[in-house]
């Protein structure tokens, strides 16, 4: 059975969607529930899911990472060897081979300096990157990185997209994934020079490059794995979500102030609108995975609510199930080797 760790105190409003959502995971996807964090505050929440015959369990971690967790101050929580965090104590877990993934919806930045300095990188990557996927025309793509890394070098980019095409290979069924760079132009030689110099990388790489894409291409479906850096990645989904929450607005103010008319209109296309609003809403998604890191480690909203953290379950099952660490692990030794 798949052991998945969720730690209990990472939403906005822990410990209740937490763990009402892995409860309803370990219901519904038959694994095993490690939840981390503060036994009182996990406890009541817990007696009330009817969970007695379930395989969850709680992990006493007093601690937690917020916000405010910064600079020096972070590292020194997430490379402690007795850290009580929940972040620290649940990838402990996974570290030690007690569980097969980690899953939380706190910090991101302090996720991903926890990660880093409790399970180290696979070997041959310099860095990891955060994967999350993006809703467009045709169904769906891997973006990496939106924010692990800020400053990148060609070489980064170029292990983000062996990564993002294992996980969209193995973790998501596509066969072949297209591989785009993100760009201000398609043509070969557009972009700053980190994107100039990424290109002949990816050219030369064995990939499925389909060149560089603009934003159209990238919500258009044109590929599978959309690569950039993570300041400009970051820029794109939070840009994304926004235009996406601003035009569901729109559209819902345009119909209760259009009078009776708009109002009878928009009660014949609710369900068309209920479908639109599933496939632009994070929580369907559940997490991102953060690739390139020696174990799987998946990073959601602070706002997810139960449904977000019972997906953030799924999809980090199906990647133990597809045993992508190892499948990244090939990849990355055999670029290397082709050196």
């Amino acid at each position: 059975m798949t052991r998945i760790v969720v730690d209990a105190m990472g939403s906005d409003d822990f410990p209740v969607p937490d763990v009402v959502g892995a409860v309803a995971a370990a219901r519904e996807y038959g694994v095993e529930i490690i939840l981390v964090g503060d036994e009182a505050k996990i406890g009541p929440v817990l007696a009330a899911q009817n969970a007695d015959r379930l395989p969850v369990r709680v992990v006493h971690a007093p601690e937690m990472l917020t916000m405010e967790d910064k600079g020096m101050a972070l590292v020194l929580k997430a490379r402690r060897p007795n850290s009580k965090n929940s972040m620290a104590v649940g990838i402990d877990l996974v570290k030690n081979g007690e569980a097969d993934a980690f899953v939380t919806a706190g910090n991101t930045g302090a996720a991903s300096v926890t990660a880093y300095f409790r399970l180290g990188t696979i070997p041959g990557v310099d860095r990891p990157a955060l994967a999350p996927i993006f809703p467009t025309a045709t169904g769906s793509c891997v973006v990496t990185d939106v924010g692990a890394n800020p400053d990148c070098k060609p070489e980064n980019l170029l292990q983000f997209a062996i990564m993002g095409s294992i996980y969209a290979q193995k973790a998501r069924g596509v066969a072949s994934p297209k591989v785009g760079l993100i760009a201000n132009g398609e043509e070969a030689g557009k972009g700053n020079e980190l994107v100039k110099h990424t290109y002949p990388l990816l050219a030369e790489s064995g990939l499925n490059f389909f060149g560089n894409i603009e934003a159209k291409e990238l919500l258009g479906g044109k590929v599978d794995v959309a690569v950039t850096d993570g300041f400009t990645g970051n820029v794109l989904l939070k840009s994304s979500e926004a235009v996406a929450k601003l035009l569901m607005d729109k559209i819902k103010e345009a119909i209760l102030t259009g009078g009776l008319l708009a109002k009878l209109g928009g009660a014949l296309i609710k369900p068309s609108l209920k479908g639109i609003r599933q496939m632009m809403d994070p929580s369907e998604y559940g997490a991102a995975p953060l690739l390139g890191v020696n174990g799987l480690v998946f990073i959601g909203h602070g706002r997810s609510d139960a449904l977000a953290i019972k997906n953030a379950v799924r999809v980090a099952k199906n990647a133990v199930e597809a045993d992508v660490i190892e499948s990244i692990r090939s990849a990355i030794e055999k670029s290397l080797q082709g050196k």
